[in-house]
C-alpha cells in the first residue's frame, strides 16, 4: 500500500522537500530510445513522439484495442433555458455504442452542449469548454435530484457559476458524464465501454484504462462537435478536477483536436511526476482501489515482492513531463487549490 495522508499512521507521507526527489534523473523528452537527439519538429512527430506514446500506452495508460464500436450521436432534445444571467440554446445527446457484438451489455454516453442563443440568433459558431461532470440526463438522474436537489441559484453578491462565466465571454461549454462512458471502480472493468469492446471478459495487462477510456469517451463527445453548426470546432477545450483532471490531460494528449485544457488538481496519475516522493505515491494508485485507472502493466511498479523482485516508479520509462510534452504546442494549464486549505501538498503541487 502506499503512503498515508494522516501524519500519525506508521506509514505517512513525505511532505518534506529534502527527501522529495530520490530519483532526479527523469526520462529525457527529445532524446530517442537509440540515443539521436530531436532537433527538428519532423523528427518529433514522427519518431520520439510515438515512441513516447508506445510507452505510456504499454505501461501506464494501455491501449484502446483496434475494434472498439463505434459511437452514433442523437440529440434528443433541443430547447432554450435562462441560466443565471444567459439566455442559451441547450442540446441533450445520447452517444449510443454498437453493442451488436456483445447485446448483453449496452454502453449510451451522455452528453449536453450549451450555447449561447445571441450567437445562434446571429449563426456564430462559438468555441466550447469540454467538462467532465453530471449532464442530469443520466439513467440515475432523477433519484439524485430527488436526494440532492436541483441547480441552486445565485446567491447575492457571488460570482457567476462558471457556466455563466463562459456564456456571458462568448463561448459554449458541453458537459460529458464519465460515469456513462466507464464506471469508476475495478468491478467496472467488465461493464463501461472497456467491457463492451472485451465483451464482458476481463482486460489483458496491455488494455486501457478508466482514464484512457474517459479521454476516448471525451474524443467521441468532439466528433460530434464537428458536425454541430453552433460550435467552432477548430476551438474546443477539454476541463477536469481531479480523477477528470488526470483524464483531461491524457484526452489533450492523445487527441490532436483539442485546442487547450484546463488540468485541475490532477495529481499523481496526472501533472505530477510519478518519480516524487511527496504526497500520494505510484503505490497508492496500484495498491489502492485506484488500479482500474491504469493500464494493469502499470501494476507491476508498485510491486515490493513478485516473480521478477521489486520494481518502482524510477523503473517506469516515462514520467509525467513527457505526457505534458505531449499537449505541445497548445495551450495546457494545470493548476491546484491553495495548500493551506486543501489537498494540493497531497497531490505535489510542486511536483507538476
Amino acid at each position: 500500500p502506499g503512503p498515508s495522508g494522516n501524519a500519525a499512521s506508521s506509514n505517512p507521507a513525505n511532505y518534506d522537500e529534502e527527501f522529495a526527489n530520490p530519483y532526479p534523473d527523469l526520462p529525457e523528452v527529445l532524446i530517442s530510445h537509440e540515443g539521436a537527439k530531436v532537433e527538428t519538429a519532423d523528427m518529433w512527430w514522427n519518431q520520439r513522439r510515438p515512441e513516447i506514446v508506445d510507452d505510456f500506452e504499454r505501461e501506464v495508460l494501455g491501449r484502446i484495442p483496434d475494434h472498439v464500436p463505434d459511437v452514433t450521436w442523437e440529440v434528443v432534445d433541443v430547447e432554450e433555458i435562462k441560466l443565471v444571467e444567459q439566455s442559451a440554446i441547450q442540446k441533450q445527446l445520447n452517444g449510443a455504442v454498437d453493442n451488436s457484438a456483445c447485446p448483453e451489455l449496452r454502453v449510451n454516453i451522455s452528453m449536453i452542449v450549451v450555447t449561447p442563443k445571441e450567437a445562434r440568433d446571429a449563426s456564430e459558431p462559438v468555441p466550447v469548454l469540454m467538462m467532465y461532470g453530471f449532464t442530469g440526463f443520466e439513467p440515475w438522474a432523477e433519484e439524485y435530484k430527488h436526494r440532492f436537489g436541483g441547480r441552486r441559484s445565485r446567491r447575492s453578491g457571488a460570482e457567476p457559476p462558471k457556466t455563466d462565466q463562459l456564456l456571458e465571454r462568448g463561448w459554449g461549454y458541453a458537459t460529458i458524464s464519465p460515469a456513462t462512458i466507464q464506471p469508476d471502480s475495478g468491478a467496472g472493468l467488465t461493464r463501461g465501454i472497456i467491457g463492451l469492446t472485451n465483451k464482458g471478459q476481463p482486460r489483458t495487462p496491455e488494455d486501457w484504462g478508466a482514464l484512457r477510456a474517459w479521454a476516448w469517451g471525451a474524443s467521441r463527445g468532439l466528433d460530434f462537435l464537428e458536425t454541430d453548426s453552433d460550435v467552432d470546432s477548430t476551438r474546443v477545450g477539454i476541463d477536469g478536477v481531479s480523477r477528470f483532471g488526470k483524464a483531461a490531460l491524457v484526452a489533450m494528449a492523445f487527441d490532436q483536436r483539442f485546442a487547450a485544457a484546463l488540468i485541475g488538481s490532477s495529481g499523481e496519475g496526472g501533472a505530477s511526476l510519478y518519480r516524487r516522493n511527496f504526497g500520494e505515491a505510484v503505490e497508492n494508485l496500484t495498491g489502492s482501489g485506484e488500479y482500474h485507472w491504469m493500464a494493469g502493466n502499470f501494476l507491476q511498479y508498485g510491486a515490493s515482492d513478485s516473480l521478477f523482485g521489486e520494481m518502482n516508479a524510477n523503473d517506469l520509462p516515462v514520467d509525467a513531463h513527457q505526457l505534458l510534452a505531449l499537449c505541445a504546442p497548445r495551450p495546457t494549464f494545470i493548476s491546484y487549490g491553495i495548500p493551506a486549505n486543501g489537498d494540493s501538498l497531497w497531490l505535489d503541487h510542486q511536483g507538476s
